[in-house]
């Protein structure tokens, strides 16, 4: 289809957070637009419709409650639901936050999509059965980084992600706790205090635990360089959708130890040998404590950390952006013909 009679089609991608943010949704949608704009016109807006509205052929709508206002307006305006072509990518908070609450709006937003995105594979599991039939995954991903050489005297962890209630910075805060008398674990943290008791509890941490440093909010580059700099990324959340932190960690050779719940498993494998219960920071010291030994004893074969390496190895190559693109563009091209 597209309105000046080739291939291409124009794509306007929705994401209700202003340009330039770091969170999630604002990297999902600029990366997409640039893995795109080779194959299609594609531009980024924060609600819709715009000045340039009358322009778009169709829409991919991140997270279902914050864009609900913007999908609702897109399917007055293509009221035929074959030639609608709307896709609504969900989010954490969609899947195990607002769809559990039946959140009328998130609901509704469900009923108009043609086509659902999810994030992860473990997620397909939270919908409701009567829309698991019109969604698909598509694994984000970003671009690889060369691992480096690390030193084998102590183990640098790195946290990634702002402080709330979502995150549990308190699992990490209160592993750190139990590893003070260990000075050759040192923990970094970085993320900004959304919830200023959160924050005070990190300043509290630091103050109490040498080994323990929050860094307070950082550039996307320089996380990406602190979590290629560390042996281990520690990803401690009770809600998530898919974290961009998983992916920037094993596309860097940075092994990962993560809560067990299912936004993480989705990305991971549920196989993956670096889990710990939500919430449980005695199993997350246990996890780094070992780690150290391995690090230490220079990893041998068999050992934690050594096979946190090759899960890390092998698990990378799901998020390249060539799989993302090709993902990305079979879905414009189900739409755009009116295959879903």
């Amino acid at each position: 289809m597209g309105k000046r009679g080739t291939n291409k089609v124009s794509v306007v991608i929705i994401s209700p957070v202003q340009a330039g943010t770091d969170n999630g949704n604002g990297q999902t949608a600029r990366r997409w637009a640039a893995l795109l704009k080779p194959h299609h016109a594609v531009r980024v807006c924060t609600h819709w419709p715009d000045a340039l509205a009358a322009t778009d052929d169709l829409a991919l709508a991140l997270h279902a409650r914050r864009s609900a206002r913007s999908i609702a307006r897109w399917a007055e305006h293509h009221a035929d639901w074959r030639q609608r072509r709307l896709a609504v990518v969900l989010t954490g908070t969609d899947l195990y936050k607002d769809l559990p609450a039946q959140e009328a709006s998130t609901l509704h937003s469900l009923d108009l999509a043609n086509r659902l995105v999810v994030l992860q594979h473990l997620a397909l599991d939270a919908l409701p059965d009567t829309h698991r039939n019109k969604a698909r995954v598509i694994l984000q991903s970003c671009s690889a980084r060369k691992p480096l050489s690390k030193t084998q005297r102590h183990l640098n962890v790195v946290a990634v992600g702002h402080l709330r209630e979502e995150k549990m910075p308190q699992t990490l805060m209160q592993a750190a706790r139990l590893l003070k008398d260990e000075p050759g674990i040192r923990i970094q943290h970085l993320g900004q205090a959304l919830d200023t008791s959160l924050g005070e509890q990190a300043l509290q941490t630091m103050r109490d635990c040498p080994n323990y440093r929050w860094a307070g909010a950082r550039t996307h580059a320089q996380a990406r360089s602190a979590i290629q700099q560390a042996h281990v990324l520690v990803h401690p959340s009770r809600l998530e959708g898919g974290a961009h932190v998983l992916m920037e960690a094993l596309r860097s050779g940075t092994p990962v130890l993560a809560s067990n719940m299912p936004g993480n498993l989705g990305m991971l494998g549920a196989d993956w040998p670096g889990l710990f219960g939500v919430g449980d920071a005695q199993a997350l010291a246990s996890h780094l404590r070992a780690a150290l030994n391995d690090l230490r004893s220079g990893t041998p074969a068999g050992s934690g950390l050594h096979t946190l390496l090759q899960h890390t190895r092998s698990r990378a190559n799901h998020f390249t952006p060539e799989r993302e693109r090709t993902a990305l563009l079979n879905l414009i091209e189900d739409m755009a013909h009116g295959n879903g």
